[in-house]
């Protein structure tokens, strides 16, 4: 008796098949949850987080790496086209310029990183080192945010300003994305 994982790359939706039409809905649509899950904020203390970083990693395990990161790159192009869609309704050419740049520029590796190694087999069925990826792909965004906000603040007042506020959330978003995973992955078949 041989066990067999149903897989569904790349990415959990296996997008790669589908018509370039298709798969140019689903671009659109991720860009639709991108731009609600930066408007969602969870209320902490002492800065509220908003689920624009659960939904990147989301999208990057869902869609794949290079169909999420399309997504991304959709999305980040709307708001540099000035449409409100980034966190705080902000848009145009200064998140991209101002202290906000290095999250924004680490989005979409963000994306990528966790599109390629779900593919590479760290789905659902492995929900601790999905968590550890997830967390990984934030822990990066909060370190290119910093290095950049570092430039402009110093690195102490970047520390504290943008990324201690943050861990607690990239955590729990973390491991919110590991447990949805692991509900979304096929189940195990047995055949022989």
């Amino acid at each position: 008796m041989t066990t067999h994982i149903r897989s569904a790359y790349p990415g959990f939706l296996d997008l790669s098949s589908r018509s370039v039409v298709q798969q140019a809905l689903f671009v659109v649509a991720g860009t639709l949850v991108l731009a609600l899950a930066s408007k969602t904020a969870v209320p902490m203390v002492p800065v509220p987080i908003t689920m624009q970083t659960f939904a990147i990693t989301m999208i990057g395990a869902l869609y794949g790496w290079r169909l999420g990161t399309l997504t991304v790159l959709a999305w980040l192009g709307q708001a540099l086209l000035g449409l409100p869609v980034l966190a705080g309704s902000s848009s145009g050419l200064m998140p991209f310029v101002g202290p906000t740049a290095g999250y924004l520029v680490s989005f979409p590796i963000m994306a990528a990183l966790v599109g390629f190694l779900t593919e590479k087999a760290i789905n659902g069925h492995r929900p601790f080192a999905g968590f550890l990826l997830h967390l990984g792909a934030n822990v990066l965004g909060l370190a290119l945010g910093w290095a950049w906000l570092a430039g402009l603040l110093g690195a102490e007042k970047a520390w504290i300003a943008g990324v201690a506020p943050f861990i607690l959330g990239a955590v729990l978003k973390s491991a919110l994305a590991a447990a949805v995973l692991k509900l979304l992955a096929p189940r195990k078949e047995v055949t022989r």
